[in-house]
């Protein structure tokens, strides 16, 4: 189960016209890199609950079968006066909404959000969940006690036994380094559990009732690389890392042209009067004047235009973004109508207190 339902109101303004599970990386959907993940691990069987612009997600993906494994779509929303208006029901509730439809949860069941990047062995937390004869898991890791404040904390016992959770706690009252990761497995008594017909979230009410009830409910401490995109700034250093060759089953498109330069199909880029350094891609379609600069970790997205003289520090350019002449860039996610820089900041084009300048490269 793919949890994909939510605003993404944290990563705003690159949710302003995609679902989170849509935002990419190297081109790509970051939920395509879960689903050729599972598809790894034997996982054929996926259902996805969806509300906001939740048609990209299905055109996108649509039944699976290019990735090996079948996908349904659980739309959580009404039809109000003609307009079709998404409710998400909760995580916990999207999941007993799909219960009643079809009992489709009738075996252990992997749920996991889709807006995160893992590679996580699979099979293994599977074991170890029915090893313990648990009826739910919680896949955690250890977190510096300064980074506790952005997750939700699990406490337990020496056995693993889940006792209680902090949600985001100050680092100073922090009691557990352990922050789950929003990955969990569970069989189907637990979602016999959730109420019909409610909105109702797996984090602050299905598990405080596990934990309440004394159920064999159990954390993981894994250790696999899990990359949340909780945060805009955490999507620029989520980039970064990937551009950088430091995470697994992400590899650069295109062709290598020069150590650490790729570029897609159709560029056009006098490269004896530009300043390229690595890692860079370069998307099909760009066009690169003279006299500028490219400084890696980059990503350049299609039909994007940098023009004379400018420079890009570390960005992101997503598709057909242009780059004013002389404009200096520096570690910013850009695209045609807005630009935010690796804290969060944001300017949309136009606004007279931005010095900088870009605009949409199809104009």
């Amino acid at each position: 189960m793919i949890l994909a339902a939510g605003q993404g109101t944290r990563v705003r303004p690159l949710t302003k016209d995609l679902p989170k599970p849509m935002v990419p990386i190297l081109g790509k959907p970051v939920m395509e890199y879960l689903i050729e993940h599972m598809a790894r691990h034997g996982v054929r069987e996926i259902m996805v609950n969806v509300a906001y612009h939740h048609r990209k997600i299905e055109h996108y993906f649509g039944d699976g079968s290019r990735w090996g494994v079948e996908i349904g779509y659980s739309y959580e929303g009404v039809l109000d006066h003609g307009d079709i208006l998404p409710r998400p029901r909760g995580s916990a509730g999207g999941m007993r909404h799909i219960q009643d439809f079809s009992g489709f949860f009738d075996e252990t069941t992997l749920v996991l959000c889709g807006d995160a990047l893992i590679d996580l062995d699979i099979g293994a937390a599977v074991r170890e969940h029915k090893e313990k004869g648990a009826v739910a898991s919680v896949v955690a890791l250890e977190v510096p006690r300064d980074q506790a404040q952005y997750y939700g904390m699990v406490l337990s016992d020496k056995n693993g036994h889940v006792e209680s959770f902090q949600e985001k706690p100050r680092p100073e009252e922090a009691k557990s380094t352990l922050a789950s990761t929003g990955i969990y497995l569970m069989e189907p008594s637990v979602v016999d559990l959730i109420p019909s017909g409610q909105n109702f979230d797996i984090g602050s009410q299905l598990f405080p009732m596990l934990v309440e009830q004394k159920l064999p409910f159990y954390v993981q401490n894994r250790f696999f690389n899990w990359i949340d995109i909780g945060r805009v700034s955490d999507y620029w250093s989520v980039l970064q890392r990937v551009l950088r060759g430091e995470v697994a089953h992400m590899n650069m498109p295109g062709r290598e042209v020069r150590p650490g330069v790729w570029v897609g199909l159709n560029t056009r880029i006098d490269w004896d009067h530009v300043s390229i350094e690595g890692p860079v891609y370069i998307g099909s379609s760009v066009k690169i004047e003279p006299g500028a600069r490219i400084v890696g970790p980059a990503w350049i997205g299609h039909g994007s235009h940098i023009r004379a003289g400018a420079s890009v520090t570390r960005c992101v350019l997503f598709d057909y973004t242009r780059i004013g002449q002389d404009m200096a860039f520096a570690e910013m996610i850009v695209s045609p109508d807005y630009c935010v820089d690796n804290r969060g900041g944001t300017v949309y084009r136009g606004d007279d207190n931005c010095k900088l300048r870009w605009s949409d490269a199809r104009a």
